[in-house]
């Protein structure tokens, strides 16, 4: 009797596309169709953490994510993610650390453990590279970034992908020489685009046609008279605007609002738990527009606010490519979770 899995590291999870943007889009926009269908398992995100939300900016958390995805994935499966703020600083480390375990159909036995870090950057990417997709205008070229960390790296690859007449970038972070390193990592990537620094969040904000905000700052960054007519924000960390930013926007959209009230950390649910935001005034989740349910971006003047929570039926549905590809090839290492044991006593 044994129980096989493999196990991939964070390079042969690359080496199985896990760093493929325009393949994860692709992915996330299955996953946001299914959604909107209801072809999923999603329970609550389980948070660790030691202090109350507000904490996690400074002591971080752990989060755990379940879930079940349906249609061609059919799988289930769970990520375990670690976010330490300070880990970069004091121990020269990534904020944030996964693992994900891939659960047979059938028996409901683990078939795979992998890294999830890479793949939870890239997902993450990927759904506000897919809601620029529905969103961002047509001929959007200026984008403003507001922190120079991995996640806005990766974000700044799926703009990339998904707005083919991107032509400036704009950087923020509060520790210049961040920002240096972020154009000299990204400028390889992406060659033909314009990097500068911004000497402040307000100056990457004015002027871009799509802004985004990938931080773990305590207090809110984002002012709504920066904010340009035709605009797209994408609001990646927890509270990063004032409440002013949301009630001036012309349409807000989130992947899945029940589970961003749930996860109590974001500036929507602050909003909403403070009666300063009704369900009402959700426009619609991401799954809606991917199905042709609900319009995304209608002129070219609205001001269009995106949010998203994360989902770990996103996760699994990218690690189920990458296993897949993983089997294909030959790539991990063979494990037995039961090892030689032949009997359960």
């Amino acid at each position: 009797m044994s129980a096989p899995l493999i196990f991939l590291n964070q390079e042969e999870v690359k080496q199985c596309g896990g760093a493929d943007m325009e393949r994860t889009i692709d992915i996330i926009e299955k996953v946001f169709s299914l959604h909107q269908k209801g072809d999923y398992v999603l329970p609550d995100k389980t948070v660790l953490r030691w202090g109350n939300v507000e904490s996690e900016a400074v002591t971080g958390r752990i989060n755990g994510m379940p879930g079940y995805i349906g249609g061609e994935f059919n799988l289930s499966g769970i990520k375990w993610i670690s976010s330490n703020p300070s880990n970069p600083f004091k121990s020269n480390l990534p904020r944030a650390a996964g693992t994900i375990i891939l659960n047979a159909p059938d028996t409901y036995l683990p078939i795979a453990v992998m890294d999830g870090t890479l793949i939870s950057s890239m997902r993450t990417a990927a759904n506000n590279g897919l809601a620029a997709k529905y969103l961002a205008k047509e001929d959007s070229r200026v984008i403003g970034l507001i922190g120079a960390g991995v996640l806005n790296r990766a974000v700044l690859l799926a703009l990339n992908t998904v707005l083919p007449q991107l032509e400036e970038v704009k950087i923020f972070d509060l520790d210049f020489d961040r920002s240096k390193s972020f154009i000299n990592d990204m400028q390889s990537y992406i060659p033909s685009v314009k990097m500068s620094i911004s000497d402040s969040a307000k100056n990457a904000v004015v002027g871009s046609d799509v802004f985004v905000t990938a931080t773990v700052t305590k207090e809110p960054i984002i002012k709504s008279e920066w904010i340009d007519q035709g605009s797209l924000y994408l609001q990646v960390g927890p509270h990063e605007c004032e409440f002013d930013v949301i009630h001036k926007a012309d349409k807000v959209i989130v992947d899945d609002w029940e589970k961003i009230k749930s996860r109590g950390n974001k500036t929507l649910s602050h909003m909403h738990a403070n009666g300063d935001f009704e369900d009402s005034g959700i426009h619609s989740q991401l799954g809606e527009l991917v199905n042709g349910v609900k319009e995304g971006r209608e002129n070219e003047q609205e001001f269009i606010y995106f949010n998203s929570v994360g989902m770990g039926i996103q996760d699994i549905a990218v690690a189920k490519e990458v296993y897949k590809n993983a089997k294909k090839e030959g790539i991990g290492t063979e494990l037995d979770l039961w090892g030689a044991s032949s009997t359960f006593m």
